[in-house]
């Protein structure tokens, strides 16, 4: 399988849906990979088992805060300037590129920088979603060593870092990220082949795809990709309150909706690291990372950034299972809420909206 310019509008879709609001705004990495797919041709899509056991599959993400990397945009020069040092380092170059991230833009993107690499595209990701931190990626929850990160800026520089752990390669990523104007692209587990099997989420991008084409032509939008998530509605309503604010490479804040309809007179309230992190309804939790919460457009199905988000706006907030993965004590310690600052025990989202 491919990629080409005309899968590219229904993985965007997806993959702003996987997001949870976070990874960035899916219209900078479509116009990227569209504009890539056109000058560069598709995009081989691959399985683990299309690569010998010893090629470098090299994990790409933008970090950073999504009301910047939306309006800083990455060069054409970052991917190029980070497989450059990863052939110097290893002593041969990549041989796929895989997305950290599948939601937001930094799922569609690896289409662009695959493209402009002349390189595949891996049919997986390391978390099945979208997570603000380096260290929440699968393969630290697979117990690979972080030991190896490489950024590149706008501007051209690059910085390789070699951390002791993940968490430490979180702290230097950030720093290098905030002095970069808060956006910067990465590259971190540099993996071979062997290394990857059974540390990254196979079949994510297939996925996406699959989300976003869910709605297409849909008489009913919200019903086709609530059937098609396997989510739950928490409320459909009115936004009334956003609070939001960018600091130390993130965005931070809370947004409120007033249901309308069948939801009348009740309050949904979500708190927001990047992503959609818990929602509260009168101080009952219903959903919670590392479960997936979004906020769709009501009417249309299409998801809402967390920069996206503005008073008045018609939404419905979806929530559904994340990967069991995140469901391990590695998981839930890496992303559950208690690593956001919650003092929150995990239950799974299904449990918690079991009884309305």
């Amino acid at each position: 399988m491919s990629i080409d310019e005309s899968d590219i509008p229904a993985l965007a879709r997806g993959c702003a849906v996987l997001g949870t609001g976070g990874g960035g705004d899916v219209r900078t990495g479509s116009l990227a990979a569209i504009g890539a797919v056109r000058e560069h041709g598709e995009v081989p899509l691959i399985g683990l088992d299309e690569l010998d056991d010893d090629a470098l599959i090299v994990p790409l993400s933008g970090i950073g805060a999504p009301t910047v990397s939306h309006e800083m945009i990455h060069s054409a020069d970052e991917p190029k300037r980070i497989a450059e040092e990863i052939e110097r380092l290893f002593g041969r170059p990549p041989s796929a590129i895989m997305s950290s991230e599948i939601g937001g833009s930094n799922g569609v993107a690896p289409v662009a920088w695959a493209a402009r690499l002349g390189l595949p595209l891996l049919d997986a990701d390391g978390m099945g979603r979208a997570f603000p931190e380096v260290q929440m990626v699968s393969m630290y929850v697979a117990g690979l060593p972080a030991d190896l990160v490489i950024m590149s800026d706008i501007v051209g520089n690059v910085v390789t870092i070699r951390p002791v752990d993940g968490l430490w390669s979180e702290r230097l990523a950030r720093a290098v990220c905030v002095a970069a104007g808060s956006s910067a692209l990465m590259a971190d587990y540099v993996l071979t082949t062997v290394r990857a099997r059974g540390a990254v989420i196979e079949g994510t991008v297939t996925r996406a795809i699959e989300i976003g084409r869910a709605t297409e032509g849909a008489a009913d939008p919200l019903g086709a990709l609530q059937g098609s998530l396997g989510a739950v509605r928490l409320i459909t309503g009115k936004l009334t309150d956003v609070e939001r604010r960018t600091t130390g490479g993130f965005v931070r804040g809370t947004a409120t909706i007033e249901g309308t309809g069948d939801d009348r007179g009740r309050r949904l309230t979500l708190e927001l690291q990047n992503e959609n992190l818990v929602a509260l309804e009168d101080g009952r939790v219903r959903a919670m990372v590392p479960d997936l919460i979004t906020v769709v457009d009501t009417e249309t199905a299409a998801a809402v950034q967390t920069e996206g988000l503005r008073y008045g706006q018609r939404v419905t907030v979806l929530a559904w299972p994340c990967d069991p993965l995140w469901r391990t004590p590695k998981g839930l310690e890496t992303a559950g809420p208690r690593a956001f600052g919650y003092d929150l025990d995990y239950v799974p989202v299904e449990e918690l909206t079991a009884h309305g």
